[in-house]
């Protein structure tokens, strides 16, 4: 689990692909030390576990099914991703819970300067944006952000001087894609809502009426 506030950046070492997953190596422009192997690592906003560390560089596996669903696969030696170490139990929870479950991509379709902040509009598909409200959490690449307007195939962020500073985020340019996760807490609503509404319903109508009473001998 993670908190969506990323630690800082790292590069592509090396990439090594398979017909059906991947292998990457990436090293930290940070502190990184108490990284061991079997630890998860959120990469650009995917959780992955590291499998190998040597000469600084930290090793990990990337699945077919994540490649399918994120950014990672059109990654190349010299990319710069967002790292983000797993949450510890005594650290602060500053962003919102984040899984590293990609559940897509998006693609940037406006950037904006407005004096020290920057705009953000991210192009989303239908079937995710359902998950975003206004002023509700949603992770970019792994940076936790807050919504300020959406609509069916969109929405806005704004971009802090911080974010700019600690993430690769605005070094996208328009067009580009990222990789999305949704709001964890509103898929397990939705999920028992749906559940819930799918259960055949009780049928409480009693049978009882006034012939079947005379029949019984209540009646006059």
């Amino acid at each position: 689990m993670f908190t969506g506030l990323v630690e800082g950046i790292g590069k592509i070492k090396n990439i090594q692909r398979t017909h059906d997953d991947m292998r990457v190596s990436v090293i930290p422009f940070f502190q990184f030390t108490d990284c061991r192997m079997g630890d998860s690592v959120c990469v650009d906003g995917v959780c992955l576990t590291v499998t190998d560390i040597k000469e600084g560089a930290y090793t990990m596996d990337v699945s077919g099914e994540s490649l399918l669903r994120s950014t990672l696969g059109y990654l190349r030696e010299g990319s710069e991703v967002n790292l983000e170490r797993a949450l510890r139990p005594t650290d602060r929870l500053g962003g919102h819970l984040v899984s590293g479950h990609v559940d897509g991509t998006g693609k940037i379709l406006k950037k904006e300067a407005r004096q020290k902040f920057s705009l953000l509009r991210i192009g989303i598909d239908p079937q995710l944006s359902r998950y975003t409200i206004e002023k509700g959490s949603i992770a970019v690449d792994g940076i936790s952000l807050t919504i300020n307007r959406c609509e069916d195939r969109f929405f806005e962020t704004n971009i802090i001087p911080q974010t700019t500073r600690e993430t690769t985020l605005l070094k996208k340019r328009i067009g580009d894609l990222v990789n999305l996760e949704t709001d964890l807490i509103g898929k397990y609503v939705e999920k028992f809502y749906l559940r819930d509404q799918q259960k055949p319903q009780k049928n409480t109508s009693s049978n009882i009426d006034f012939e079947m009473l005379v029949e019984q001998g209540f009646g006059d």
